[in-house]
């Protein structure tokens, strides 16, 4: 088994030829996703914008706060301080799944905890968005969906895949990240 290592240093690498993180292929994917992007707008014009869906996934921290009447407390003057506990917020966090057009948002959705995101609960948010879609924006139920999302797994999986061409949507590529 080939170990190898990649050192980062000032947002370059050092590891030569490394093609994963290369910084010249990621910037000839950022200039093909963008000159793929101009092409349709070129072709289509600004009737194209408002086919385009995009999605993004982001952890929500919820607390439910005391209310002023909760804390209060009858006590004697001698008596001691009440502690109060910091509440942690990484215990009460949850996925959302939020997908808008250039309208606004139409679907949010929150992940149950202690789920996690594979391509069949990926699946059933398109199917979701889909239903959002036909209730929300009647005017698209003719028109191709442009699907901008990022290329994480349960996206790019086959079953994914399938589905979302199943729908007759067309999927814009999205750059790649830099580290």
């Amino acid at each position: 088994m080939t170990l190898s290592v990649v050192i980062w240093v000032i947002g370059k690498c050092v590891h030569d030829g490394c093609p994963r993180c290369s910084q010249r292929s990621t910037k000839k994917q950022h200039v093909a996703c963008a000159l793929k992007f101009l092409m349709c707008y070129h072709k289509e014009g600004d009737g194209m914008l408002s086919h385009i869906v995009t999605g993004d996934k982001t952890w929500v921290s919820h607390i439910i706060p005391e209310s002023k009447q909760q804390s209060l407390h009858w006590k004697h003057t001698g008596s001691p301080k009440r502690k109060e506990f910091k509440q942690t917020f990484s215990t009460r966090k949850i996925m959302c799944t939020v997908f808008w057009d250039r309208q606004g948002v139409f679907l949010v959705e929150f992940l149950p905890q202690g789920t996690t995101i594979n391509p069949a609960v990926y699946c059933e948010t398109l199917k979701k968005l889909r239903c959002a879609n036909q209730n929300k924006r009647h005017g698209m139920l003719s028109a191709t969906i442009l699907l901008l999302h990022d290329n994480a797994w349960p996206h790019s999986a086959a079953q994914t895949q399938d589905l979302v061409t199943s729908f007759k949507w067309e999927q814009m590529d999205h750059p790649p990240i830099q580290p």
